[in-house]
């Protein structure tokens, strides 16, 4: 992955002095973190123009000639595309995971889980709570646009790199995964509400909660009255605990792979099918390191909406100890299943949606 220097829209747009921030690109062209995957970012020369086919940069834009504002807008709604298409392209995996993480002795397997939720409540009940995943991940996305610069700056600084010289992968991945930890503030609120609105069949059927919520709306309002602003953010810890050495995986994992796919050659020349299985694989790396933590937030998020709050470590302990140290990786098969086509489809949607804008701006 490919990084050009920028403007950073913090402290060009906001008043503050203008800083020259690293900004992440995916492949070749370039794209935001968001929930499903992440690119990996290395830096040329600057003033390098993007030219090859799949840069997402069409032919003859300076990326350095494009006004800072327009530069991000562009940016951040490409992102929120591929977003967007990443949620789509695996919701109901996401949703079939989250149900068994929840209720593991109440299903047999994806097989088992996807049938009986196709039976109860439809083809549209693998979709629930579609809507506040995709509220998660594009504001997840743009939070880490705007902190992603700082991130590889301060590593920088840290490790005393020269600003033409190239981040390794090890300096790539740290600030990746310090970066998620401002994001982890923006997606925690709405993945607690796609967790429940998820589970909300199997709570109401286990006598768990009286009332269900079917609606964004109302499952906003029941966690304010019920539990205060504060509610939302259940889960937040471990959250945290997740994201930041997940990331830090994912962005180890997609370099590498996009080693291995270059072999000798420059990264910057691979297509887009080495750049969509590379982003699989950095969504394998992510799920296999975080998963286990995934489960406790997920049971933490969703039964504590029956007045059951508990922590991490109590989570995790009493799941071992009821469940077994396996109950912690249910769920896992739909997770592995969705993680290569999602992650395929957030990188075509980011990859052409930013090409079309680009080539928008060079024709006015």
């Amino acid at each position: 992955m490919h990084v050009e220097g920028g403007y950073s829209q913090a402290a060009g747009e906001c008043g503050g002095p203008r800083l020259w921030v690293e900004r992440p690109w995916l492949g070749d062209g370039d794209t935001g973190p968001t929930a499903a995957g992440r690119g990996s970012p290395q830096r040329p020369a600057v003033g390098a123009h993007r030219n090859s086919p799949t840069d997402g940069t069409h032919e003859g834009v300076d990326e350095h000639e494009v006004h800072p504002a327009v530069q991000a807008t562009i940016d951040l709604t490409a992102g929120a595309v591929g977003g967007a298409a990443c949620v789509l392209t695996g919701q109901p995996f996401d949703t079939i995971k989250v149900k068994m993480q929840t209720f593991p002795n109440l299903y047999k397997g994806l097989t088992d889980c996807f049938l009986k939720t196709y039976h109860q409540v439809g083809f549209q009940g693998l979709y629930r709570g579609t809507s506040p995943a995709l509220l998660a991940y594009v504001a997840q996305s743009s939070v880490l646009f705007m902190c992603y610069g700082f991130c590889q700056q301060f590593v920088r600084k840290v490790a005393r790199v020269d600003q033409n010289t190239e981040l390794n992968d090890f300096q790539t991945a740290t600030a990746g995964s310090l970066a998620s930890a401002f994001a982890s503030l923006a997606l925690c609120p709405t993945e607690l509400v796609k967790c429940r609105l998820q589970t909300m069949h199997e709570m109401k059927m286990s006598g768990k909660i009286a009332q269900s919520h079917d609606t964004i709306w109302s499952m906003v309002k029941s966690i304010f009255m019920k539990e205060g602003l504060f509610g939302f953010y259940r889960g937040l810890p471990t959250t945290l605990v997740q994201e930041i050495p997940g990331y830090f995986f994912f962005f180890g994992g997609y370099e590498l792979s996009r080693s291995f796919f270059a072999s000798g050659r420059s990264k910057d020349e691979l297509g887009p099918v080495p750049l969509m299985l590379s982003g699989g694989f950095a969504g394998i790396c992510l799920w296999l390191i975080i998963f286990p933590v995934d489960c406790v937030k997920s049971r933490i998020q969703v039964l504590s909406m029956s007045g059951q709050p508990a922590g991490l470590i109590r989570t995790f302990l009493s799941v071992v100890r009821n469940e077994g140290i396996l109950a912690l990786y249910s769920g896992m098969k739909a997770t592995m299943i969705r993680a290569i086509p999602s992650n395929a489809a957030l990188f075509l949607a980011y990859e052409y949606s930013r090409k079309v804008m680009m080539s928008m701006v060079e024709e006015h």
